[in-house]
């Protein structure tokens, strides 16, 4: 018995570990990450020999041992996670759910049979059944909600493992082990089958809530995006009618220039020239990218910064398909945008300027933006980025910019010196 206790933990600890690597986006390179697995798998078989062979009958040992495991268990999937967070705690829980339900099903096989080996050999099986069956039903799910961040607080759900390892807890382990008291065996199998359909009811729900949201912000960019588009037609509708209006005088013009080189007002005939180039560029139409939802969110932006007289020195890159997603990427400009022009706009004419360098091609993404900044930038400490002075329910737009450079696999950096403040995104695909 004492054998099968220990290769059957060291057994759980594998797939644990295993649970960690396939469903964590992971922070370092795949040696890194696998380095930390082992030392944290030499931990817990270290500590196991604690309660299994030195003090075996220790009811505190136990405790103590377990509290410990649990500790290093959740501190090393937060310490491969790209981020650190309440979702990647309830990715730890659930996994040890999981790991603990097969180690159940193990102790089952064993009492039934009284065969170490077929236990084992069971509790393998077990696990590795438990294992696809959770990448199959839930792993995309779950990577979807990830990158998506659809829901912004995990901790509530965290509740529901913390609750399902507890109740495993005491219904197999303490104080009374299932070996000792068979008669919970039924009541265990109802309780692991409970916990799997839960698990796959309320990830689906996310889901579907997930896509309910996704199309809400859609269509709200769907809707800004007609919004601008209808300001382009009718500001294109006016470059033709100034147009129009400047071939029929267009004539005129060219009487008073024939005039004035009759009278040899050289002068003159150069500023009638200049009036008219003018005129022309005034109502030339600029196209700013060749993608069409992007050339609609710079053009809204342009007219925005002319109407608060910004000056925006912009210089784009972006090509008819792009390999990000579309929507993501316009609102993450469009924020920037804005972001920009309300820092600059309530300064000295001289200073309300924006620079903007925009390349989005299928070998990489650089956005580098650049501005005057006079108010103090307080960095949060934590994702470097500038906390809003707004309040609580603020600051949101920076949050989605960053969850953008993570998807992206793309780094972001925020500058604020000698009152220019630069935030730079880059990502090589």
């Amino acid at each position: 018995m004492e054998y099968f206790k220990n290769i059957s933990y060291m057994n759980s600890h594998i797939f644990l570990l295993l649970f960690f690597y396939l469903f964590t986006v992971h922070r370092f390179s795949k040696k890194k990450t696998i380095g930390i697995c082992i030392c944290a798998f030499l931990l817990f078989n270290l500590s196991d020999c604690l309660k299994l062979n030195l003090y075996p009958d220790s009811n505190l040992c136990y405790f103590l041992v377990t509290i410990f495991q649990i500790l290093v268990a959740q501190l090393t999937n937060l310490l491969i996670s790209s981020t650190r967070d309440s979702r990647v705690l309830f990715v730890g829980l659930s996994a040890s759910n999981y790991v603990i339900a097969g180690s159940i099903l193990a102790t089952v096989i064993y009492i039934l049979t009284n065969d170490g080996v077929m236990a084992l050999a069971g509790s393998t099986l077990v696990h590795i059944l438990i294992l696809i069956f959770i990448y199959i039903k839930i792993n995309r799910i779950w990577i979807k909600c990830f990158e998506k961040e659809y829901i912004k607080n995990w901790w509530e759900l965290c509740l529901i493992p913390v609750f399902f390892y507890c109740g495993f807890s005491f219904l197999a382990f303490f104080p009374y082990r299932l070996e000792d008291n068979p008669n919970n065996i039924s009541g265990v199998l109802i309780f692991i089958v409970t916990m799997f359909v839960s698990y796959v009811v309320v990830l689906r729900y996310v889901e579907s809530e997930s896509k309910r949201s996704d199309i809400y912000w859609r269509n709200v960019l769907s809707e800004c995006y007609i919004k601008d588009l209808e300001n382009q037609y009718h500001s294109v509708e006016q470059f033709e009618q100034n147009l129009k209006i400047l071939r029929h005088d267009i004539r005129h013009y060219s009487g008073m220039i024939e005039h004035l080189l009759d009278q040899k007002e050289y002068g003159e005939v150069r500023n009638l020239v200049k009036h008219i180039n003018d005129v022309v560029d005034e109502n030339k139409i600029v196209k700013y990218c060749n993608h069409l939802l992007m050339n609609t969110i710079l053009f809204n932006m342009m007219e925005k910064a002319r109407s608060l007289d910004i000056y925006v020195n912009l210089d784009t890159v972006i090509g008819k398909s792009i390999p990000v997603d579309e929507y993501e990427f316009a609102a993450v400009l469009a924020n920037l945008f804005e972001n920009a022009l309300m820092c600059v706009q309530d300064l000295k004419k001289e200073k309300r300027y924006v620079d903007a360098k925009i390349q989005c091609t299928e070998e990489c993404l650089l956005i580098d933006i650049k501005n005057e900044c006079e108010k103090e930038v307080v960095m949060d400490s934590f994702t470097g980025l500038p906390k809003s002075s707004k309040g609580k329910n603020h600051g949101l737009g920076m949050l989605s910019i960053s969850a953008f450079a993570d998807k992206i696999g793309g780094n972001i950096g925020c500058y604020c010196e000698n009152g220019i403040f630069q935030i730079i995104i880059f990502a090589k695909f």
